[in-house]
């Protein structure tokens, strides 16, 4: 009889943990918070972009969609913590070149596999990198910084985002192609790094452009040359370095969304469509290019075939720089 008892209140047990998984499936998606982690600290332009997605996901899916600043290693705190975050489709990162592809080559530990543990939900596009200097550092054009950095190697200090980022990785490029040496300050995030190069602790910085965009604009530092093949109508009078003689060192920081791999297919189909969606309206598209990011907004199937490539391009570029790991 004791028996009997017992297994009826485990079938029971069972069945009704049966019934609350089938609810909680059979519940509509999304039905509480979707946290969108940037691995960044708040105000660069990365945060903003994301805020800008995350406020229209909010609208279209009828549920709040929260930003969650996680900075540190180069990305790879924040990247990490979405890798092992509950498949859910109530965890998505807003991810870059450095997050999913650098750190898999310039951290001993990341802690995750920027391929296996990660599902693409949409390329967004990518941020053109531009040559700022401190106001008072006596070059006006790429020509003149190549020439003030052979005078004497190592002394001009440039900074980055931080090791690994495209900022970083892009100057190493400009470096090994113009055979100068600059001294590397990598920064956590694009507002520290603008900071110090406006109080001019710093002289150089190959940013992300609306990173310095505003900045420059307001004459608070100088643009002498855009790392893109032609130059960007926000910034017209900025010549690019080809025009200036520099054929081989352009460079995009690109930038996607991402959830966790094991995330069920019909929550990413519904992530990618909506995020596909929002950065296609008219309205977003305006407030994105005027940060200076240029929207190149691809599926998932088109930008995994992009994201193999990108990975092999910046591994040759860290092979070439002799960039260690850390």
């Amino acid at each position: 009889m004791t028996f009997s008892i017992t297994r009826r209140m485990a079938l029971g047990l069972v069945a009704g943990a049966t019934l609350l998984s089938q609810a909680a499936i059979a519940q509509p998606y999304p039905n509480h918070v979707i946290k969108m982690v940037v691995p960044y600290p708040a105000g660069g332009p990365t945060d903003v972009i994301a805020r800008i997605v995350a406020e229209e996901m909010g609208k279209d899916l009828g549920q709040n969609v929260i930003v969650e600043n996680v900075a540190g290693a180069s990305g790879a705190i924040g990247t990490r913590a979405v890798a092992r975050a509950e498949p859910d489709g109530y965890t998505i990162v807003f991810g870059n070149n450095q997050t999913h592809g650098n750190n898999m080559f310039l951290l001993k530990e990341p802690g995750y596999d920027a391929v296996k543990d990660f599902a693409p939900l949409a390329g967004a596009g990518a941020f053109e990198h531009v040559f700022v200097v401190k106001n008072d550092l006596p070059v006006k054009s790429i020509p003149e910084l190549i020439e003030l950095a052979k005078k004497d190697p190592g002394r001009l200090n440039y900074g980055s985002t931080g090791i690994g980022s495209g900022s970083h990785l892009a100057t190493e490029l400009f470096m090994t192609r113009t055979g100068i040496k600059m001294t590397h300050v990598p920064f956590r995030g694009a507002a520290p790094l603008v900071t110090e190069l406006m109080a001019g602790r710093i002289e150089v910085s190959n940013s992300t452009l609306p990173s310095v965009l505003s900045q420059f604009q307001a004459g608070q530092m100088r643009a002498i040359g855009l790392a893109s093949p032609q130059r960007n109508p926000l910034a017209p009078d900025v010549p690019t370095l080809r025009e200036q003689g520099i054929t081989n060192a352009d460079a995009e920081s690109w930038a996607a969304f991402f959830a966790p791999v094991n995330t069920p297919k019909p929550l990413l189909d519904k992530l990618s469509g909506t995020i596909i969606a929002i950065l296609n309206k008219p309205h977003v598209k305006e407030r994105i290019t005027k940060l200076g990011f240029t929207l190149n907004v691809r599926d998932p199937e088109a930008f995994k075939p992009y994201l193999a490539k990108e990975i092999q391009t910046w591994a040759e570029i860290i092979k070439t720089a002799n960039i260690a790991a850390e």
